[in-house]
C-alpha cells in the first residue's frame, strides 16, 4: 500500500487493493506486467488516487519524445543516495501506469515518474511535483501525438505559474518555449543532434537562425537562454563552473546528456554531482535496451529506436561497418500506425552494414531501404535473420513493439 496508509481513505485503500488484484490476474494471464490494467482499475474506484499516492512523496517528473526511460532510471540511481524511490522503472508512463507504479511505494521518499508527453500537466497538477525534467520534443507516432509546436503549447499552459523547479534543455527551441512559462527553470546545455522539428519559431512562426550551438529567431527575438550546467565532451559542468566526469556503461553522446540532466535534477534534490554520477554508473540496461544477449550462438546488442530522432542517435552507437544489422518495425497501437516517419530517416547512415529486416512492416521499410539504395534482405524471422548475417556481434534496432517481440524470442 503506498502513502501513509492511515491517511488514505477507505475508498482509496480499496482502489490500491482492488489493482494490484487486477495486475496480478493479468499477469497469471500471461498479458504483461498487469500495471496498465491494475492502474485503470484502481483509478476507476478512486479517481483521486494518484495524487493520495503522490502526497507523502518528493516527486520528480520526467518527459520528452526520447530518453524519458533512461533518465528516469539515472535520477532514480541518484536519489537513492538520499532515501528509497518508487519508479515507473519499466515504462509504462500513462496515469493508470504511474498509479500502479506508485501503489508500491509506501516506505519511500522519493517519487521518480517517466510521464508521456500528452499526460505531463495532468499528472503535474496531480502530483505537485518538486521537479519537472524537459528533454527534448520532436516528431512520433503521427497518428496520436499532437504536432510538435501544438504539444510544446500545451506544456506551456500546463506548466504555468507551477510550483516546481523546471530542468530543461536549453539546446532544443520546443522545450524552452514550453518551459520559459514557468517561474523557476535551471537550463541544462545537453545538445540536440535532430533539429527538423525546430526551424521556426513557436513564439511567432518565424524562421529560427541556427550559427553552430546557438539559436534565436530573427523576427520576435526569441533566443537560447543561458544554461547553468552544460555537457561539455566526458563531463558535466555545474553552475559552479566545477567539471564532473560521467563515467557510464551506457553508450553515446545522448546518455551523457541525459546524465547531465539527472545530475542537474539531483541537485534541486541535495545530492551532489560527483555522488549522482557515480550512482549513475551502476545503469548496465534500461528494460532491456543496449542489453547484449546470446541468442542462436550469437551476441545480439538490443537497442530501441522508435522515431527519426531516436534513430538517428542510435546510428552513432552501433560499431561501423561491415558490423552486421537486423532493422524491425511495427506499426501497432503503442508504436503508432502511421509508419510514413521511416522517410525522415536518413538510413544512407547504413551503408557498408550486411542488412537484415523483420517485424510487422517490413516491407515499409524495405521500399524505403531500396531508396535509400541499400542492399539488405527481408526476412521472415528473427531467426532467418540471425542465420543469413555474417559473423560477428549484431546490431538489432527495433521500434517499441517489435522491441518487445524480440526481447520476448531471446527470452530478455
Amino acid at each position: 500500500m503506498a502513502g501513509n496508509s492511515e491517511s488514505m481513505t477507505p475508498r482509496a485503500k480499496l482502489a490500491v487493493t482492488a489493482g494490484k488484484a487486477a495486475a496480478a490476474v493479468s499477469r497469471a494471464a500471461g498479458r504483461g506486467s498487469g500495471s496498465v490494467i491494475g492502474g485503470k482499475v484502481a483509478l476507476k474506484l478512486d479517481p483521486e488516487l494518484l495524487g493520495r499516492l503522490a502526497q507523502h512523496l518528493d516527486v520528480v517528473l520526467v518527459s520528452a519524445t526520447n530518453g524519458k526511460t533512461t533518465t528516469t532510471r539515472l535520477i532514480a540511481e541518484a536519489l537513492r543516495a538520499s532515501g528509497e524511490v518508487v519508479s515507473n522503472a519499466l515504462g509504462a508512463n500513462m496515469p493508470a501506469g504511474i498509479t500502479s507504479a506508485l501503489a508500491g511505494g509506501s516506505e519511500a521518499k522519493f517519487g521518480v515518474i517517466e510521464v508521456d508527453e500528452k499526460y505531463l500537466a495532468g499528472v503535474a497538477r496531480d502530483t505537485s511535483p518538486k521537479a519537472i525534467a524537459l528533454l527534448n520534443l520532436s516528431r512520433d507516432q503521427l497518428d496520436r501525438a499532437a504536432e510538435t509546436r501544438m504539444l510544446a503549447e500545451k506544456w506551456r499552459e500546463g506548466l504555468a505559474g507551477s510550483k516546481a523547479v523546471v530542468i530543461a534543455n536549453a539546446d532544443d527551441p520546443l522545450v524552452v518555449w514550453a518551459a520559459s512559462s514557468s517561474p523557476n527553470v535551471v537550463w541544462v546545455a545537453a545538445g540536440q543532434e535532430w533539429k527538423d522539428d525546430a526551424w521556426s519559431c513557436p513564439a511567432c512562426g518565424g524562421v529560427m537562425q541556427r550559427p553552430g550551438d546557438d539559436w534565436f529567431c530573427g523576427e520576435c527575438g526569441f533566443r537560447r537562454p543561458t544554461a547553468s550546467w552544460a555537457l561539455q565532451g566526458d563531463y558535466v559542468l555545474d553552475p559552479h563552473g566545477s567539471a564532473w566526469p560521467i563515467h557510464l556503461q551506457l553508450p553515446g553522446r545522448a546518455n551523457k546528456a541525459n546524465a547531465a540532466t539527472s545530475a542537474a535534477v539531483a541537485a534541486v534534490f541535495g545530492v551532489p554531482p560527483q555522488v549522482a554520477l557515480e550512482r549513475m554508473y551502476q545503469v548496465q540496461a534500461v528494460a532491456g535496451r543496449y542489453d547484449v544477449v546470446r541468442f542462436m550462438d550469437r551476441d545480439l546488442r538490443l537497442l530501441l529506436a522508435k522515431n527519426p530522432a531516436g534513430w538517428l542517435e542510435t546510428f552513432t552507437l552501433i560499431d561501423p561497418p561491415p558490423t552486421p544489422v537486423i532493422l524491425s518495425v511495427n506499426a501497432r497501437g503503442a508504436d503508432g500506425t502511421d509508419t510514413s516517419w521511416l522517410w525522415d530517416v536518413d538510413y544512407t547512415r547504413l551503408a557498408g552494414h550486411p542488412i537484415c529486416v523483420i517485424g510487422d512492416r517490413k516491407l515499409d521499410l524495405a521500399v524505403r531501404l531500396e531508396v535509400a539504395g541499400l542492399d539488405f534482405r527481408v526476412c521472415e524471422t528473427l531467426d532467418e535473420a540471425v542465420q543469413v548475417l555474417p559473423q560477428g556481434r549484431i546490431e538489432l534496432i527495433a521500434n517499441y513493439t517489435a522491441f518487445q517481440d524480440v526481447r520476448r524470442r531471446v527470452g530478455n
